[in-house]
This record gives C-alpha cells, sequence and structure tokens, in this order.
C-alpha cells in the first residue's frame, strides 16, 4: 500500500520481499523476490555482500523495469537450502512447553495491541 502511494504521488518504488505470492497479489510495481525466510528480504543477516547483491539486483529493477508489476528473484540461496523451509514455524516440531511458551508470549502481544487500541480515541 506504501509503494502504491509513493507511485501515485510519483516517486518510483521497489519492494523487496520474501512471500512472493502475497506481494505479487498486492500488485506492487516493481519486486524483488528473495526465497529466504520471512524478514530476511534484504539479504542474510551479517552478510554484507547478500545484502549487496540484493540492493543491486532492487536498483538495477528500478532502472530497467519496462512494465508494471515487474518481479525479479534473487539468485541468492538460503543456507541449508530447502531444510529452512521444512523447519520453519512448524508447529509439528515444537515440544508441547515451546508451543505454549510461544502462544503464551503471542497472546501478551495481542494484549498490548487490545489495550493501545482501547486508549485510542475514536
Amino acid at each position: 500500500m506504501a509503494a502504491r502511494h509513493l507511485e501515485a504521488h510519483g516517486i518510483a518504488t521497489v519492494v523487496l520481499g520474501c512471500a512472493k505470492d502475497i506481494v505479487e497479489q498486492c500488485g506492487v510495481p516493481r519486486f524483488v523476490f528473495s526465497d529466504f525466510p520471512l524478514g530476511n528480504a534484504a539479504g542474510k543477516p551479517h552478510d554484507v555482500e547478500s545484502q549487496r547483491t540484493t540492493l543491486t539486483l532492487a536498483l538495477n529493477l528500478l532502472d530497467t523495469a519496462i512494465k508494471p508489476r515487474t518481479t525479479v528473484t534473487s539468485p541468492l540461496r538460503w543456507p541449508q537450502e530447502a531444510q529452512w523451509k521444512e523447519n520453519f514455524r512448524n508447529v509439528a516440531k515444537l515440544s508441547p512447553e515451546e508451543l505454549a511458551q510461544r502462544r503464551a508470549e503471542f497472546d501478551a502481544i495481542k494484549a498490548v495491541g487490545k489495550a493501545v487500541r482501547e486508549q485510542e480515541p475514536r
């Protein structure tokens, strides 16, 4: 939505993302897709070279895209190849204790959000 707003006001954008289906469904003008775990769209953590490669892809796409909704897929691969996909948010691999802990953390975050919303003037 931010990209659409900026584009409507004459500011070109490139979205970096890891959730290809979601980002493409939104219809962003230019998109660099990295097949990495969510939260790592700009490259591998602590890996300046992968981050530089991703930024270069984005800047090149900004310069060369000739039509809307252009997607470029990063050639970079996450370490351990597809193993991260099997393990990413796979609740079947969590112990009951770890699952309960994560649920409690999530519920605490939701409670904070609810409290903030209730304090906001309507």
